[in-house]
């Protein structure tokens, strides 16, 4: 269809509608100062789904452009944006996914995360029951290497080794199969814009990633209700930099353990506990906050067919840190041996499912900020 041939009608599915909706937003400019996807927009005359995919992975969903927008429904035009880039955001989650024979974990995602969690705690906590023998796994242990007293150090690393590579190479196929749709070429030599730009839109495009300046604020979008305008800024930024503060605490203990030959479990003051209770602090607060925007916000311009999927990974994130919580500070008693399955139970089904559930957003989202700090700086 050509930009000239607009259709007022909604489609039914995501992708005809993303282009309806884009040719009536190019053609009214109205919110071309919101956020990143307008100005993309409108280097476009027409869209391919590749160019669709790339304009609603660049969405931050804050959903500005659906209340200001003169033709949102009721209106016979039913433009609403923030919905149907929410409901494409999965399609090209499943088109991108690798091996792609597991693309179809994104359908029902909601419900099969949530019984993958469930299945992933009873076997890991089954197999210790089974496994280790009672006095080590109800015992009291204080020394170090408490934590392998139950579960044997070359045990827990291999499994955890192995999960957590193939999520990284999985994620790693989805985002080069969806750069090199949206046209991006080798990321670190793109085709498109002139050499000398690179370096300046990486750092651009590592802004915009880091400070979510077009999620509110700075330039970027507002949100309906002004009492709090940054709300979901903030828990977004909380669960993020907790995530990454948790990642950083493993990766400190590894180096303790193999370079010092420090074994876990560390004192409450170490490095690596305290990155990881202000991790785990974050991603509570972020996951918790997130959870109750979604439950409490406008439904306007809100997806019902993702919103499971949503919630099934601020659980399973919540989880992760609440569990670990709960570990460090029952760590000296009895229950420890039970709480370290039931963690490393909901850690390895987070690790499994990371490249097939809502984590996936944040690695296409990065990638399209790139995408659009290249095309500005053409």
């Amino acid at each position: 269809m050509h930009a000239t041939e607009v259709s007022l009608v909604p489609q039914s599915d995501p992708t005809g509608e993303a282009r309806r909706v884009m040719e009536i937003c190019n053609a009214c400019r109205y919110c071309e100062g919101y956020c990143a996807v307008f100005p993309a927009m409108e280097l476009r005359r027409e869209f391919a789904d590749a160019d669709l995919n790339y304009l609603a992975n660049l969405c931050h969903g804050c959903g500005s452009c659906y209340y200001a927008c003169q033709y949102a429904p009721p209106h016979e035009f039913g433009i609403n944006l923030p919905k149907v880039f929410a409901e494409l955001r999965v399609e090209s989650y499943k088109e991108y996914a690798w091996p792609h024979a597991l693309a179809q974990l994104f359908h029902r995602n909601g419900t099969i995360l949530s019984l993958a969690v469930a299945a992933g705690i009873a076997i890991v906590m089954g197999l210790a029951v089974l496994l280790v023998p009672p006095e080590a796994l109800y015992g009291r242990h204080t020394e170090p290497g408490a934590f392998y007293a139950v579960i044997p150090w070359g045990v827990m690393v291999s499994v955890a080794s192995v999960t957590f590579l193939f999520s990284l190479v999985a994620l790693a196929f989805g985002a080069l199969r969806f750069w090199r749709d949206m046209g991006g070429g080798s990321p670190l030599h793109p085709a498109a814009p002139a050499a000398p730009v690179a370096p300046v839109a990486f750092g651009r495009a590592l802004g915009d990633i880091l400070t979510l300046r077009n999620l509110g604020g700075d330039g970027g979008c507002d949100e309906k209700d002004e009492s709090q305008p940054t709300a979901r800024r903030w828990f977004h930024h909380a669960m993020f930099y907790g995530f990454l503060l948790c990642f950083a605490a493993t990766s400190v203990a590894t180096i303790y353990h193999h370079v010092f030959g420090w074994e876990a479990p560390y004192a409450i003051f170490s490095l690596p506990v305290q990155l990881g209770i202000f991790g785990g602090v974050g991603l509570m607060v972020g996951t918790s906050g997130l959870a109750w925007l979604k439950l409490t916000g406008e439904p306007g311009p809100m997806a019902p067919k993702v919103r499971g999927a949503d919630f099934a990974m601020l659980m399973i994130l919540w989880l992760s840190a609440a569990t670990g919580l709960i570990l460090l500070a029952l760590r000296e008693t009895p229950a420890m041996g039970m709480l370290l399955a039931l963690h490393l139970g909901v850690i390895l089904t987070l690790f499994l499912f990371l490249p097939y559930s809502k984590f996936v957003h944040g690695i296409y989202r990065s990638a399209a900020l790139l995408r659009y700090a290249l095309e500005r700086g053409k």
